[in-house]
């Protein structure tokens, strides 16, 4: 009897050790996790309900989604995507939900449910699951790997999956099998802005903005940003830190940040509001209201602070050209970034192996006869919304 052995117990651990032992039901499947704690990602994923995946159902469209691996992954999504996913979760018991945004949720809001689902599952199929079992050394013999475990002991098998996530210990392992590394830095995350009075409209939130580096401006994101209390956060911004991970990383999280505050308006459609706002009301203080119902009024005096203009003054006295500045703060306003947060529980990162050394129709290595490789481990993440969990889910399926 030959031996499958699933090295991390995360989403793609667990999904690829499920296909391998549907596939091969005679051979035996063992799930090794160093920690006490199985599938601690999907628990704490989405808020603790779990964004299982994205309603995006055409490859091409869903490959845009990912800053890094969308070529790689556009022929994995042809044969297993998000509909795919959705119908085993809900085939094994969990029903799901499409949100607004597309985000995919169980019914239940419950993170619990996914995990509940994939260990039941893997249990009925009769895999082996080791927890606290830490591997010290990987190697390679003829037709087998030997594992030395951190115990003392030693397993064998001849088809070996690593889904170890961003783990330097598994990106060693690869490395120690004859793979290249791409130097892993963090993506998802939100920015650090150091200006009180920015800090001070935490909370406050504006549906849809543009937002990009002034270093690489035509590389913008579109959504919805947030103010928080160290900087800015929300969808806009953590979109664009998954496609500028490594540029940002690369300047100590140190750059100026541009924002459109208003982007479905041009300069002379802006220029317009403003002019019929001022004539209706020539005598109203600046502060008093925004003439943009997009913009709340606690941004607009702050938008206006930031060009100078004192909240105090009239509209007939301001002049052309602290209109045009104003405009100006509008349409391309200069933010520095600081440093990065967090993006909520989850951290995803940019790096892993590099992806020309894997067969995507298998996801079997190319260096290493044998050595299969799924999930986060690979040079290849998506942005938030459930992209890096379809990741998982495809790459462990493959691994079949």
């Amino acid at each position: 009897m030959s031996t499958i052995i699933v090295i991390g117990g995360g989403a793609s651990g667990f999904f690829s050790a499920i296909h391998n032992k549907k596939r091969y039901p005679n051979h035996q499947v063992i799930i090794l996790e160093k920690s006490t704690r199985l599938l601690s990602k999907v628990k704490v994923s989405g808020g603790g309900r779990c964004n299982v995946t994205h309603a995006c159902f055409e490859p091409k469209d869903l490959c845009d989604y990912y800053p890094r691996g969308s070529r790689e992954l556009r022929g994995p999504f042809h044969v297993f995507q998000p509909r795919d996913a959705m119908a085993w979760f809900e085939s094994h018991g969990v029903p799901l939900k499409i949100e607004s945004d597309n985000r995919v949720f169980p019914v239940s809001n419950r993170s619990q449910d996914i995990c509940d689902c994939l260990l039941q599952t893997a249990t009925e199929l009769g895999i082996t699951i080791q927890t606290q079992c830490g591997v010290r050394a990987i190697n390679k013999e003829t037709h087998k790997f030997v594992i030395e475990l951190e115990s003392g002991d030693t397993c064998f098998c001849e088809k070996l999956i690593l889904a170890t996530g961003s783990s330097p210990q598994g990106y060693a392992w690869a490395k120690s099998l004859g793979h290249t590394i791409k130097s892993p830095v963090p993506s998802l995350f939100t920015f650090r802005i150091d200006d009180q009075r920015l800090h001070a409209l935490s909370g406050l939130s504006v549906k849809k903005v543009v937002v990009w580096l002034w270093c690489q401006p035509k590389k913008s994101q579109t959504g919805p940003l947030l103010v928080t209390h160290w900087g800015m956060s929300g969808p806009s911004i953590i979109k664009l830190s998954a496609w500028q991970a490594r540029q940002l990383y690369d300047v100590n999280y140190s750059e100026r940040l541009g924002v459109n505050w208003l982007p479905n308006y041009d300069q002379m459609a802006m220029n317009q509001v403003i002019q019929l706002y001022s004539k209706k009301h020539p005598h109203k203080t600046i502060d008093s209201q925004s003439p943009f119902t997009e913009i709340p009024r606690r941004l607009w005096r702050y938008l206006i602070h930031k060009t100078g203009i004192k909240g105090s003054q009239v509209w007939h006295t301001v002049s052309e050209k602290q209109w045009s500045d104003v405009i100006d703060e509008l349409r391309q306003g200069t933010y520095q970034i600081a440093g990065k947060g967090v993006f909520k529980d989850e951290f995803v990162t940019c790096g892993g192996v590099v992806l020309k050394e894997v067969n995507f129709k298998t996801m079997e290595s190319k260096c290493c006869k044998g050595l299969y490789l799924v999930g986060e481990i690979l040079d290849s993440d998506g942005v938030t919304g459930g992209f890096n969990f379809q990741q998982a889910w495809t790459t462990g399926f493959l691994s079949a």
